[in-house]
């Protein structure tokens, strides 16, 4: 085995995140992260396998590079005939490049001429039809389909004969989708996602055939692709990120009845990717002399390791260990099969090269048609060679497809019998210019119309030489004859013709009528002509106010004329830079002191007009008086349809009263009346509040029985909400209340909520009280807040972009493993404005970055969890949060929280509390029942 990894294989240090070998095995390509922009890359193969062109400065390295994509690059794939090359990014684009034979070797945009391209391809595709970020891509065996996945939880198949047509889009994953593979038979397609299943699918009806789950069902975060495999034989497919007994592997589905028996074990981290070499290899066994067929797998890590495996062998034949820096990212073998690239998100490749003897004797066309034949019935040159999958027997579908394809014929005869009409340039001299110079003696050269050439995109391209670089290097003259005329013409003037020179200037017509431009008249002076301007009848008044205005313009000081050419323009001279930055300066001060502070803003059906703040003051709005107010009750023991209804006015003769009626299954239980007009009403299981027009709170139980007498507050109410025995209320200006009404007593006295809306213009969007009596404000920008009795101030539970969260690869899995009602802190990240898009790419090119950030995260979600008191999710968080320390060695930090979990080994002097969220959470048991479901992933990871 010989192994090399070529330096000058390299996106300037950026990741790579996808390569693949062309079909003739002269070039392969590479897709990842460019300065600005997504990068592809196509490269000689030459200086890759031999080491005296290596050196060779004569023989080229890199051949094409082309930077379309707008984002990153995720996966680039040469079709199975080598004519294309697929390329799929976070820009949700699939971009289709084919070799141009008209280009020749040019530098590289952006390059300052230091980079040399040797080819030209071309993009003739762009396909649209994803939301999001395009993750993987794969053609299929015969290059009639192509198959994308993107985050968006879907998988598009698109037409390849008729691009950018769509043949259907499957839907069925819950996750975003990382992973796709064709059956090399065409029966099947198989994809994999975040969502811990890999799924089967026809190609006869495009419906799915299995979903398989259980080898992903402990598998614990995520990766940044899962690349999956299909065996050449067809009989088995590999998966990437499977777990067995707590450890990864990559799991083997036969074909036959999908079973997941077998895996390959052995790496420390989760699987990344895994590539099948399309060849079928054979030996002769010494012990009988039969022969025995087998396939040789390639499978990735995130541990940096690489494995090679015979499907006929129990060992792998070979581990490389810490071959990168970081995570393999793709794989992909030569067609001969002895050849293989590897990438890594370190943005480095390695080269393996492998002998016959190591691996084994690759079947020829004949011999795996044999084997095709008898496992499938079928001849394996049909299923290389067929366009299409299905055989139409339908005589009606014959008579049209026969119907069309006349058409189509007399449509070209038609065509070609039409008289071509004369394009517009044609006439026009293609091989002159024509130089002459303008007064001050500067150069004018008339521009050279050159008609647009056709683009020679010819079939696959042929295998990468030095020689045909080389041999039509020579340069050639150019062929424009350049025409010096001694004319003086004027700038942005065409040259005039001597004929028209010699003509008096009396019996010349000016081509252009002279032209005064006007000073620009303020808004003010507008105004002013509009209002106190009187109004013209007659055409006499109209020519003598013309004649005026005119005799009115005089030359100023400010203008300058240039008179050339028959023509008069006048032009401002600009102003002094003194005069233009006072100019501004008052006009700034005048919109300032013209336009009011930005004020926070609701999104509720209040009034948020009156809402303002400035300095330590604040004014939320007031909901208006309405008739009717109704709350339903959803938190009852029984199921029982309970509602709360609030009218006013609701006297006919005399003074109006206002009423609170509560109702059981649309029967009034009780009602209560009130003395003022109520605008605020919030009700739970055991008591009903409303907030009055005269700023008092009325408190009753569920069965109508005032429990204390009107509580007045110094301003109006804004907000009410009620949960169990707890009642929360924000008033008017800004100051919030929580009250225990079953002792009554105030929890929260009066905090004000200037700290949390200080800054960018907010409103507040939603305000809750927790069973346990604690408050979480959430605001319009996506950042929520709780109030910390103990600490006396408010804790951030979300920020507003939730940088951290985009940049974390564990955001999802923890939500979606927190129970099956989503929690609390589930509905505030899901209110977060998450810039996705930015942060992952500037995550893509720093691993280390996004490890920092997935860190931050998860111990966020842990505080946050334990701040509001949300048990299911606080477990889910710490145990989420403690695998992914095993799984990225940060002993460290686990052994920290292991040890705050444990409390001390010792009886101290210091009270230590075993119990987390009031005696509901037991750390000891926690911490056992952790080590026991993941003590092995531990020990695997850790040697502890």
């Amino acid at each position: 085995m010989k192994l090399v990894k070529p330096s000058w294989v390299s996106h300037d240090g950026k990741p790579i995140f996808s390569i693949d070998i062309h079909s003739d095995g002269s070039r392969f390509a590479t897709g990842g992260q460019g300065e600005s922009s997504g990068k592809v890359v196509i490269w000689n193969m030459a200086p890759v396998r031999n080491e005296e062109d290596e050196k060779n400065e004569n023989v080229p390295k890199m051949l094409c590079s082309m930077d379309n994509h707008l984002a990153c690059v995720n996966c680039v794939r040469w079709s199975k005939c080598g004519k294309y090359l697929a390329s799929g990014g976070d820009d949700k684009l699939i971009m289709i490049w084919q070799f141009s034979k008209s280009g020749g070797g040019s530098s590289a945009f952006g390059s300052g001429g230091k980079v040399e391209t040797f080819e030209q391809w071309r993009c003739v595709h762009t396909l649209r039809g994803h939301s999001g970020d395009v993750l993987d891509l794969a053609w299929s065996p015969q290059d009639t389909w192509l198959a994308t996945c993107s985050v968006d939880n879907t998988v598009v198949i698109w037409n390849a004969c008729k691009f950018p047509e769509i043949v259907t889009v499957l839907r069925g994953h819950n996750g975003l989708v990382k992973g796709v593979a064709w059956d090399p038979v065409g029966r099947y397609l198989a994809t994999q996602s975040d969502d811990k299943s890999l799924r089967v699918w026809r190609t006869s009806d495009w419906r799915q055939e299995t979903c398989i789950t259980e080898p992903f069902a402990e598998s614990g975060g995520t990766t940044l692709v899962l690349r999956l495999s299909w065996s050449p034989d067809g009989c088995c497919v590999v998966s990437a990120h499977a777990t067995n007994n707590s450890g990864p592997t990559a799991q083997i589905i036969e074909r036959e009845g999908w079973k997941t028996n077998l895996d390959f074990v052995g790496h420390r981290k989760a699987i990344t990717c895994t590539r099948f070499n399309q060849c079928i290899f054979s030996k002769t066994l010494k012990k009988d002399g039969k022969t025995q067929q087998y396939a040789c797998c390639a499978v990735g890590s995130r541990d940096k390791s690489l494995s090679v495996w015979m499907t006929a062998l129990k060992r792998p034949l070979v581990i490389v260990h810490d071959l990168f820096v970081n995570s393999i990212l793709d794989i992909s073998w030569s067609t001969n099969g002895t050849e293989m690239l590897v990438c890594s998100w370190d943005g480095t490749c390695a080269y393996l090269e492998f002998s016959q003897e190591e691996l084994g004797k690759p079947l020829s066309e004949d011999e795996k048609d044999q084997l095709f034949k008898k496992l499938y019935g079928k001849s394996f040159l049909s299923v290389s060679h067929q366009t299409k999958t299905m055989i139409i027997e339908n005589p009606a579908m014959l008579q049209l497809q026969a119907k069309k394809k006349a058409e189509e014929e007399h449509r070209e005869q038609s065509n070609r019998a039409m008289p071509l009409k004369p394009l517009p340039y044609e006439g026009c001299p293609t091989n002159k210019q024509i130089e002459t110079r303008t007064p001050d003696g500067r150069r004018r050269i008339t521009p050279l119309f050159i008609a647009p050439q056709p683009q020679d995109m010819g079939g696959s391209p042929e295998p990468f030489s030095v020689k045909n670089v080389f041999s039509s290097s020579s340069e050639q003259k150019s062929k424009i004859v350049v025409e010096k005329k001694n004319e003086i013409t004027s700038a942005g003037l065409p040259p005039t013709d001597k004929s028209e020179s010699n003509t008096p200037e009396k019996n010349k017509t000016p081509e252009f009528e002279p032209t005064v431009i006007k000073p620009a008249v303020s808004q003010v002076e507008k105004a002013k002509d509009v209002l106190g301007a009187r109004m013209v009848t007659s055409s006499s008044e109209k020519d003598d106010k013309a004649t005026k205005e005119k005799d009115s313009v005089k030359p100023c000081k400010a203008a300058a004329v240039i008179r050339d050419a028959g023509m008069q323009i006048k032009q401002r001279k600009p102003d002094n830079v003194k005069d233009c930055a006072k100019r501004r300066r008052k006009e700034r001060d005048k919109d300032e002191t013209e336009s009011p502070a930005p004020v926070p803003t609701s999104t509720t059906d209040r009034d948020t007009s009156s809402q303002t703040y400035s300095g330590s003051t604040l004014q939320l709005p007031v909901p208006k008086t309405q008739r009717l107010l109704q709350a339903t009750i959803s938190d009852c023991a029984e199921n029982h349809q309970v509602k709360v209804i609030l009218e006013n006015n609701c006297g006919s003769a005399g003074r109006a009263l206002h009423t609170v009626k509560y109702s059981c299954d649309g029967k009034v239980v009780w009602a209560a009346a009130l003395e003022s007009k109520g605008i605020l009403l919030a009700a739970s299981r055991n008591i009903v509040c409303v907030g009055c027009e005269n700023r008092s709170i009325i408190v009753l139980s569920s069965g109508g029985r005032h429990l204390l007498p009107s509580m007045i507050m110094s301003s109006s109410p804004s907000l009410l909400q009620c949960t169990a025995h707890y009642v929360m209320l924000i008033t008017a200006d800004g100051s919030m209340f929580v009250w225990n009404m079953q002792k009554q007593e105030a929890i929260v006295k009066g905090v004000s909520l200037l700290p949390v809306l200080f800054g960018p213009p907010a409103s507040i969007q939603q305000a809750l009280v927790t069973d346990l009596g604690l408050p979480v404000v959430s605001l319009s920008t996506g950042a929520s807040y709780t109030y910390s009795l103990g600490l006396s101030c408010w804790l951030q539970l979300t920020s507003k972009e939730g940088l951290n969260a985009a940049c974390s690869s564990q955001h999802g899995s923890l939500m979606r493993d927190s129970g099956p009602k989503p929690g609390l802190l589930h509905q505030l990240h899901s209110m977060q404005k998450r810039r996705g898009k930015e942060m992952q790419t500037l995550c893509k090119t720093s691993p280390a970055l996004q490890q920092a950030s997935t860190v931050s995260h998860l111990e966020g979600l842990v505080a946050a969890a334990l701040a509001i008191g949300s048990v299911q999710e606080y477990k889910a968080c710490l145990l989420g949060y403690m695998r992914y320390l095993s799984q990225e060695g940060m002993e460290s930090r686990l052994r920290e929280v292991c040890d705050t979990l444990l409390g001390p080994t010792y009886k101290t002097a210091t009270e230590w509390n075993p119990y987390v969220l009031v005696s509901v959470f037991y750390r000891f048991i926690f911490i056992f029942k952790w080590l026991h479901t993941e003590g092995r992933m531990v020990e695997n990871e850790m040697g502890i």
